[in-house]
């Protein structure tokens, strides 16, 4: 089982994800001090569950519902970790440094501030 966390500010409006089971376990709401100036100040957060079956079905979704710029959203199980930007995805096994640097440099990419590229390492 894969555990991750979505911003639902992050995806594109008129997004539906529902092809994809997903187990909600927590959702939030969060005042973010290191919002860009496209991002709301405000973020509800998904904290969620999916099957390993379904992990690489549920990067591929969220590639193309997150908008841009400066979003990603993240999920990781006990030995690897999917980073997924619109667009994009990284999948690496954790621990695996040089991969996560590219990960975060892309996002640099995308103009997200560093403070929020503090995903699972």
């Amino acid at each position: 089982m894969y555990e991750g966390v979505v911003i639902l500010e992050s995806l594109k409006i008129g997004t539906e994800l529902s092809r994809i089971p997903i187990v909600v376990r927590k959702i939030s709401r969060y005042d973010v001090s290191t919002a860009t100036t496209d991002q709301p100040p405000v973020w509800s957060v998904l904290e969620f569950e999916v099957e390993d079956s379904q992990a690489e079905a549920l990067a591929q979704e969220l590639s193309g519902a997150l908008d841009s710029p400066g979003w990603y959203a993240d999920f990781h199980d006990d030995k690897e970790i999917f980073v997924v930007f619109p667009g994009r995805v990284f999948r690496y096994p954790r621990g695996d440094a040089a991969a996560r640097a590219e990960a975060q440099a892309f996002g640099r990419e995308l103009s997200i501030p560093e403070p929020q590229l503090d995903w699972t390492a």
